[in-house]
């Protein structure tokens, strides 16, 4: 049992130390440019299953060395419990927002008429999703998943809910790429904190009545999916709207 501790404690010790650099390269070197998102992604998965297993197998290590008095294997095996520990914690619940949302990553407040993307394309490269919005498809799963992404009725005019709309993209600490305000468009884009994956964001503003009326478009440069931020973010502009 003691040539069994020890081969866990070191097991467990270094496989934490391996998830944490994959997960941490993984991100990094996408948002850096050293690989394709599709590498770093495939390293955070990797990293990811290892910090999951190295709690599950912690665990039982650890209760055998506490149970049997193994001072010498003790230490590698809570040190690397805990790290796979502090992964999982962090990465389980991105994998549950991933899989509880739809695999899209174009949502608009307005399925029928989009607000239209015009500044930001040529930043978005050859190789980035396409920005249409294809209603048939997107609407029925974004109503059903986020039935909340509505437009915004305001009864500010539209001047005021124009220079409102810009202040709260700036407080969003999104960055401003275009802001029109004789078309009533802003057009911006928002980074991911690790990855540094982009995604471009419009809104667009129109009188209506004595107010306006006001929706936005969200869409993903790359990726299937989004685990919901792009209607993440437009529901906190509609919130901090006020």
């Amino acid at each position: 049992m003691a040539l069994a501790t020890r081969w866990w404690s070191k097991t467990i010790f270094y496989g934490s130390i391996v998830a944490f650099v994959l997960i941490t390269a993984g991100a990094l070197g996408t948002r850096f440019g050293v690989w394709p998102f599709t590498i770093g992604l495939l390293m955070f998965a990797i990293g990811a299953l290892l910090g999951v297993i190295g709690v599950i197998t912690g665990i039982i290590a650890s209760i055998v060395v506490l149970a049997r008095g193994r001072v010498t294997e003790r230490n590698g095996v809570l040190i690397g419990a805990a790290v796979c520990l502090g992964i999982a914690a962090l990465i389980v619940p991105q994998f549950k927002a991933a899989f509880s949302v739809p695999p899209i990553h174009n949502i608009s407040t307005d399925v029928a008429d989009p607000p239209a993307f015009s500044a930001v394309l040529p930043l978005r490269g050859a190789n980035s999703n396409p920005v249409d919005f294809d209603a048939a498809k997107l609407a029925p799963l974004q109503e059903k998943a986020y039935p909340w992404v509505k437009p915004l009725e305001s009864t500010l005019p539209p001047e005021q809910a124009f220079d409102r709309s810009l202040e709260v993209l700036k407080e969003m600490h999104i960055a401003i790429v275009d802001a029109n305000k004789a078309n009533g468009t802003i057009e911006g884009t928002a980074t991911t904190f690790w990855f540094g994956f982009k995604d471009d964001i419009v809104v667009r503003i129109r009188p209506e009545g004595t107010g306006s009326r006001i929706d936005l478009h969200s869409v993903s440069r790359v990726g299937q999916g989004d685990s919901g931020l792009n209607a993440k973010r437009i529901g906190e502009f509609l919130t901090r709207f006020g």
